[in-house]
């Protein structure tokens, strides 16, 4: 009972259970997406008032507001953390956009078996190629000039050849013609068909450890390599 109560007393919790550094956490997400979009915590506060409202106003007039008042409030609340985490994550894809090593930043936050370089080629323009190998192959990420990625991309490609005759894709990062924009780049590989298995892809990775690094180095400092930081998830109790 004592060491129970101890831990109790050293847990920094809030109020309501959850910790203050996951409360930190969404007020500071809360604060990206304000400065990002002025009009998205409004949205996302108005839409779980209005789904409770309705709900209450429903059970009141039916007779039934023990079970419709409820599941108004867990479905406004629902709603609001769906909506909170869309609007987090837009304003990430917002504050990254444009920056050196911003692809694979995405690359290495996407869910599954993914095993990611980055930089695995470059040159002296700043213009890096990223590499993601998982269940369709590998896939190979440009970001940079659309007039000197291709000839890049196409390099790293024969290079990728050599090692192994595995399903290749490439994709170009940014706004022009032919490119993918950053915030649409992880549900274009996501989608692509599961071409292997788990010892294909782990015989693939082997293989690609013989490459060598490109000897083309960027003027620059190298694009970081962090994860994108996730929304986190408010508890709804």
């Amino acid at each position: 009972m004592a060491n129970k109560a101890a831990g109790s007393a050293n847990r920094k919790d809030g109020a309501d259970g959850v910790p203050k550094g996951r409360i930190r956490q969404i007020g500071m997400v809360a604060g990206i997406i304000r400065k990002q979009n002025p009009r998205a915590l409004p949205i996302i506060a108005g839409s779980a008032v209005l789904i409770i409202g309705v709900a209450v106003l429903v059970g009141l007039l039916t007779g039934l507001a023990g079970l419709l008042i409820p599941l108004g409030v867990f479905a406004g609340l629902a709603t609001a953390m769906i909506l909170f985490g869309r609007f987090a994550q837009s304003a990430q894809y917002a504050a990254v956009e444009g920056q050196p090593g911003a692809a694979a930043a995405i690359l290495q936050s996407m869910r599954g078996d993914w095993t990611i370089t980055p930089a695995v080629a470059a040159n002296r323009n700043m213009d890096v190629v990223h590499r993601a190998v998982g269940r369709p192959g590998v896939v190979l990420v440009g970001e940079g000039s659309p007039n000197r990625l291709p000839g890049l991309l196409a390099a790293e490609k024969k290079r990728v050849s050599r090692v192994s005759d595995t399903y290749i894709y490439d994709f170009q990062v940014g706004n022009e013609e032919g490119q993918v924009p950053i915030s649409k780049l992880q549900r274009k590989i996501m989608r692509l068909p599961g071409n292997l298995n788990k010892t294909e892809i782990s015989e693939l990775n082997y293989r690609l450890k013989a490459l060598p690094q490109s000897l083309q180095m960027p003027k620059g400092p190298m694009p970081k390599s962090g994860r994108m930081p996730k929304p986190p998830r408010p508890r709804m109790r």
